[in-house]
Parts: structure tokens; sequence; C-alpha cells
């Protein structure tokens, strides 16, 4: 469909008048003004944006250029609620059909929909091709279907759904409208597929960068996990979520930072439905402020204000590791990542991988997993790895991750290698790394009286050092060859053949000094705006109030980084007020005079 560079024109001035007007930004992002330009002409789309960059507003904008209703393919409940609560807060016609709608509430919306009363309609897979569905929609005009989390039409897409391959059925029912896949997270291969699955035709593909600049990547040995986790929960301010791999972590944990004041909840397969649905409301109301969870708790949670991710335990794949880390900041604000690394837990991940009942699958699951724990062992920028695997080359150290803020100081190494080695020997290869460590520390233990371990010549012989620096040295050595773990024997710590000569001291040992917890003092790279902080904090509670009453998450009323603007700009009139980041004119209207109000009193008490 071809159409002259005049109306082209048009309909991107359009276009910027609906971003400003209604979504209240004064410029598009990276990528969505081609995309949107695209759409509008009538051509299919793939676009490829990390979370947080903005691919909602990839279909949300033409919606509202296009004549006719737009189709929104969401794959969560929960989503499709709090994108329609977004949208109808900035003044937009939006609804969404679900099971949670009663048949009175969808037959209202059917009604709606051929009264021309929405732009947009929100609805899961499993619902749209239901052919009564495809029907009504058929006698509709429709101008545009967008497929958001595209990558689960994909068996090569990490979270393959078998309702996402029907929509391939989408271009012969609709042939002459337009379809954009979205997704954060698509290799080479999954997004061949999309386009395949999805029948797209000569689609224009958009990928934007897979930096996160505003997210720091921290990595400590894991040690004492709770512990860790705790001190660093305690350090944090506003919204998180905490990853473990197993349902039974997930509990103990959420229970350990309850029991030091965290207002916190845990998430998993495990609890009913409505449990889990209160908890995740909770959450995006900012009722919870950290979720402790399994892998089951995060896609499609628009929560725009989480301030940090941490994983708990190691993930299989760099992929999983991005998806999850991305749920923080997407507003665009500074958001903590922390990754809790033990070379035993990477060692248990391979042994499960390994006894897949696929072995072809398996062998890509484990290459998949050696990245992410190249990722976890790096004495380099962390950034630079992470977008080097996404095939975004990057030269440049970031200034914003644990490696270039704090960079990893070496030293030899010899003396404590040996000692360990040497302790490792002494003890047969027969006993795991917290045994080794109480007989290197010369610790008073029952059990290693009853062994007589106490006479071992090793004994004591690192009681200079805490638990947590040997265990930190006993990592390095695996990374380094040194010693394995032998996972079929309860994790037991054997040589290699490659301690000889370091037990021998033919050659000489460099090590990383230990680094047992995370330095959140020092500056990054990654500058925000300086905004009133006291000011910022009484905006919050105004907002939080507002949400309240009407019933919508927080960052529907306004983001934190629209908070922050207003932080620093102290606006005091509807003019100043509008010129806002996020703020348009439905906004204007609906919150400007409770806001100026609160800031007018904190500027003037």
């Amino acid at each position: 469909m071809s159409k002259s560079p005049s109306h082209s024109s048009s309909l991107l001035d359009q276009a910027s008048e609906i971003l400003k007007n209604t979504f209240g930004y004064d410029q598009f992002r990276a990528g969505q003004q081609e995309v949107i330009k695209q759409t509008l002409l009538g051509q299919d789309v793939l676009v490829l944006m990390p979370t947080g960059g903005g691919k909602s507003l990839c279909y949300q904008v033409p919606a509202l250029i296009l004549p006719g209703l737009s189709i929104v393919v969401s794959p969560l409940i929960s989503l499709m609620k709090d994108q329609v609560d977004a949208l109808q807060a900035n003044g937009v016609s939006a609804a969404y059909i679900n099971s949670n709608l009663s048949p009175e509430e969808i037959y209202n919306i059917f009604k709606g929909m051929q009264d021309d009363k929405y732009k947009l309609i929100y609805v899961a897979p499993e619902r749209l091709m239901q052919l009564d569905f495809i029907a009504r929609l058929q006698s509709l005009q429709i101008s545009l279907i967008a497929v958001d989390e595209a990558h689960c039409v994909s068996h090569w897409g990490h979270d393959f759904r078998k309702d996402y391959r029907l929509l391939g059925q989408l271009k012969e029912k609709f042939p002459q409208v337009p379809i954009m896949g979205l997704t954060a997270t698509a290799d080479l291969a999954t997004r061949a597929d999309i386009v395949h699955q999805l029948q797209l035709s000569h689609p224009f593909i958009f990928k934007g960068s897979f930096d996160r600049p505003n997210i720091r990547y921290n990595q400590v040995t894991k040690y004492k996990a709770t512990d860790q986790a705790i001190s660093f929960v305690k350090q944090q301010d506003g919204s998180g979520i905490i990853y473990c791999n197993s349902r039974r972590k997930v509990d103990d944990l959420a229970i350990a930072l309850a029991k030091q004041g965290v207002n916190c909840a845990g998430y998993h397969a495990g609890l009913e439905g409505e449990i889990r649905d209160k908890i995740q409301r909770d959450f995006i109301q900012d009722k919870i402020d950290v979720i402790v969870a399994t892998v089951a708790f995060g896609m499609g949670i628009d929560k725009s204000n989480v301030r940090f991710v941490v994983h708990f335990d190691l993930p299989r794949s760099i992929e999983s590791y991005y998806q999850e880390i991305g749920r923080a900041g997407r507003d665009g604000m500074p958001a903590e990542a922390l990754l809790l690394f033990d070379e035993k837990d990477a060692a248990r991940i391979r042994q499960w991988i390994s006894t897949g009942e696929n072995p072809e699958r398996n062998a890509v699951e484990l290459q998949k997993f050696a990245a992410m724990e190249a990722f976890g062992e790096a004495q380099t920028c962390r950034r630079q790895i992470l977008l080097n695997y996404f095939a975004e080359y990057s030269a440049g150290h970031c200034g914003n991750c644990d490696i270039c803020l704090d960079p990893p100081k070496a030293f030899d190494g010899i003396v404590d290698a040996q000692k360990v080695l040497s302790c490792v020997f002494r003890l047969q290869q027969k006993v795991a790394s917290q045994y080794l460590i109480d007989v290197l520390r010369g610790k008073q233990l029952k059990r290693i009286i009853e062994n007589q371990h106490e006479q071992l010549s090793t004994y004591g012989i690192g009681k200079d050092q805490s638990d947590e620096y040997w265990h930190n040295i006993i990592n390095q050595l695996i990374h380094r060859g040194l010693l394995r773990v032998d996972i079929t024997l309860n994790a037991v710590l054997k040589l290699t053949e490659e301690a000889r000569p370091i037990l021998k001291g033919q050659e000489p040992l460099q090590l990383a000094v230990p680094r047992l917890s995370v330095s959140l003092g020092k500056k990054s790279k990654f500058q925000t705006q300086n905004y009133d902080r006291a000011l910022f904090a009484k905006l919050k509670h105004l907002r939080k109030s507002i949400a309240e009453q009407d019933d919508v998450p927080p960052f529907v009323v306004f983001s934190d980084a629209t908070l922050a603007d207003m932080a620093d700009k102290c606006p005091e009139s509807s003019i100043e007020f509008l010129a806002t980041h996020g703020v348009g004119q439905a906004k204007l209207e609906k919150y400007g005079e409770r806001f100026i109000d609160a800031i007018s009193r904190h500027i003037n008490r």
C-alpha cells in the first residue's frame, strides 16, 4: 500500500499530537515513530524492544489515528486490566474481554464495539480465535491487530503457548488488516519463527537496543543467602521482586523477610488462584512492597516503579535473567539487579539439565546455561557481556555495574589456594565446602572432633579469614578448574589434575579479592535529575490516596518518573503542569488541581 510523502507527514503530525496531548510525552523513543509510520501505511510489523522500551505506544498511537477498532492480543488477564486502566486514565476509550467479566458485561462491551464506542479492545488468544468472536469482528471495521508477547507463538521462544499458534489464522481471516507482533526477548531463530507463524507479509522489523542503562547489575558470592537478601532489601526504597527456584525457598524467605519487618508476600503455583491474584493486585497497587516468587510471577506485570530485582538462585538462561531483571526500572528511574552466585548451584543446575529426556534440547539448554554462568563469573563489565550475548556489541564499559564501579582487585592467591587444596586432600576429597571451611578455620565442632579432623595439619590454618572469605576463594578455585563439585556425592569437593602444579608451587595463581557484599554508595555514569526528595515523597502519598479512591494502581495515576519531574520543575499553573513529562490533557483535567495544590503548599510552607 503506497502513500504520498505528504500523507505520511500528515499521519506523523497526528501521531506527535496524540503523543503529547494524550500521553504527555514530548518526543518518541527510538524506533517508535518509524514503527507507527509503517503501521499507519498498512505494513505488517515486528517490534523487538526491551521491557520498558515503549512497545505499547507502538500500537496505541496508531489505534487512535486509524478509523474503526484495534485488537490487542494479550496473554494475561491482569495485564489487560492494567493496560486498560492506564488508557482510560489518559482519556482513551478502551476495554478488555476475559473470563473475569460476567456475560452481561461482555454483552455490553460487544454492543459498545458495534456502536463505535471503543478504539482498543484487549483479548486473550483463546477467546479471540473462537469462531463466534471472529465472526463478530468480521462484521466490524478492524484497522489493526497487535500481538503482545509474540515470542509465545514460537517453539523457539522461552514461553511457548499453544493458544498462540492459532493466531497464524488471523491473516487468512483479516487479509487487509496490518498485524504487529511485539516482544522483549527473541533471538534470531525466534524472530524468524514469529514472522512465519503469524504469516506476516514482508514485515518492517524494528530491533531496539537491549541496553537498560538505568539498571545497575550487581553480583555477590552466595553465602548465607537469606541474610544477604535481607541486608540488600533493607538498603532499598520501593517495590522489588526476589526470584527463587523452588516453592519452599519462596515460603522460607518470605517468612524471614516478614520477621525483619519487610512488607512482603510469597507467590508460587502452589497457592490458590484467588490468593495469587490478590497478591499480584496488592503488589501492583503498592500495598505490598516485595514479592518473593518463583518464575511463575512476572510475565506481563505492568508495574513501572519496581526498583529492584534479586535472583536468589541462578537463572537457567540469559534470556530468562534479562526478562526478569527487565521488570525493574520500567519508568526509566534508577533500579538495582542483584545476582547471588554459587558454583554449587551451577553444578546442580547442569546436573538437572543433563538428565532431561531430549538430548538435543539438553545440549541447547546447557549451552544457554553456560552463557549465564559466564555472566555470573565475569571479571569484566557485565552489561558488555549481556549486550554481546544479544548480538549488540559494545566496546566501552558501562559505568553502572559492580565490575565498573568497584573493579575486582587481584592478589597473589597461591598460598590461599594451597591451603584449600591441601585441606581437600587431607579430608580425602569426601566433604562439601562448609565442612572444609569449618576445618580450615579451626572450629571446635562435635563432628570435627568425632572424625579426629582437628589433628590434621590443615586444621585452623585459615582462622584469620571469615567463612564468607573462604567460600569465595573455593568458588574461584572451582571456576578456575582446580576443584570440582561432585553432585552425585552430596556436593563434595574433588581435586582436578590442574590442582597438582598449584599444590607443588610450580605455577603462579592470581585470584580476585573476595567481594562479599554489594557496594551501593558509588555513583554511576547513569544520572537522573536532581529533584526535591521531600516533595517527591508528598506527591507519592497523594498519588497513593488517589489510586485507592479510583481503585487503580498508583502508576496509572502518574509514574515515578513523572512525579520526579514534578518535584524538579515544581509546576504551579496548568500550563506548567502540562509541560511535565507524562502529563496529557486528560490527566491535567483529572488530577492537575490536586497536585498543583500540593506542590504550591510545599513551596510556600
